[in-house]
């Protein structure tokens, strides 16, 4: 179907990064109220981005070199993607009249703020369209329920995946947590469907049984709900926390080797516990982060359980 003009912005990463992205997304919508705004994303993402109030349309882009927007060219390209130039170069063959996006030397004619490295990810891009004189509401995080019940209301969720090795605490420890935590608590353990396996493992080694394996049962929809009914959600820096975020679930996150003042919950956030022991690395690495290996699990269990009671007190 054909777009005219409209608010293209181009954002496709992952699920962590699309939920960073919203405050933003609200941003832009609130600036151009009455226009369509089009996102370019993933398609596997739908399910949220269906959540997302400031986004009319998605349009399915799996990454960089996929973009290919149809009718009219948008009055304003919004580049939320990243640096460029590859990016840029995207969003510039649309032939916008209008692009917000960070400066590049290889597009020396394309005027933007400069790319700053150690920013917190939310504020990066509203710091970009601030640039713009757009302003932006960085606590703009929430999501509202998804449209169906999650098949674990109440429990505990064990998320033991995610993009890179770098950031996979070792299946074993999330066993081990899973098992202290299931003589007091319901426990399931969540993943895409290409987790299926590692989820299974993990549930194994705590004596869980196999319906507490909920790895590729349901589409992201579901696993929202699950993250959304939740009593507490453990896992690494992925896109699960940010959607404990996105719900005000309490969770513990394990941080390594991407520091959490750039990828965490906001600050002042009490119902989330970040476990980070302050070593930077490769977050793209083939094998656990040697920093994430000196998070114990007793220190993680300890968070949970502080997080558990403090849930439990309030009712």
């Amino acid at each position: 179907m054909a777009v005219s003009g409209g608010i293209l912005v181009l954002r496709a990463l992952g699920l962590g990064d699309l939920l960073t992205g919203i405050p933003a997304l609200r941003a832009l919508r609130r600036a151009f109220d009455g226009e369509r705004l089009v996102l370019a994303a993933p398609e596997g993402l739908r399910d949220i981005v269906e959540l997302i109030d400031a986004v009319d349309e998605l349009l399915p882009t799996a990454g960089l070199g996929e973009l290919s927007w149809p009718g009219e060219p948008p009055r304003l390209a919004v580049n939320l993607h990243g640096r460029g130039p590859e990016s840029i170069h995207d969003l510039l063959a649309q032939d916008p009249v209008e692009l917000i996006t960070h400066r590049h030397p290889d597009f020396p004619g394309v005027d933007g703020p400069d790319w700053q490295e150690d920013v917190y990810e939310v504020d990066r891009w509203c710091r970009l369209l601030e640039a713009a004189r757009i302003p932006a509401e960085r606590d703009a995080l929430g999501l509202p329920p998804p449209p169906g019940p999650s098949p674990a209301p109440g429990a505990v969720v064990i998320h033991p995946g995610a993009a890179f090795a770098a950031r996979r605490w070792p299946p074993e420890r999330y066993a081990r947590v899973a098992r202290e935590l299931a003589g007091r608590h319901r426990v399931v353990v969540t993943g895409s469907a290409a987790e299926a396996g590692l989820a299974r493992e993990v549930a194994e080694g705590a004596g869980l049984a196999e319906d507490a394996v909920l790895a590729g049962d349901g589409g992201l929809a579901e696993f929202a709900a699950t993250v959304a009914e939740a009593k507490l959600v453990i896992c690494g820096d992925t896109g699960a926390g940010h959607l404990a975020t996105a719900y005000g679930t309490p969770s513990v996150l394990l941080f390594g080797p991407t520091p959490p003042c750039r990828w965490g919950p906001p600050p002042g956030a009490r119902q989330h516990v970040v476990l980070w022991v302050g070593d930077v690395g490769d977050p793209h690495a083939d094998r656990p982060d040697p920093g994430l290996l000196l998070v114990r699990e007793d220190r993680v269990l300890a968070a949970a359980e502080g997080l558990l009671e403090e849930r439990a007190s309030h009712g």
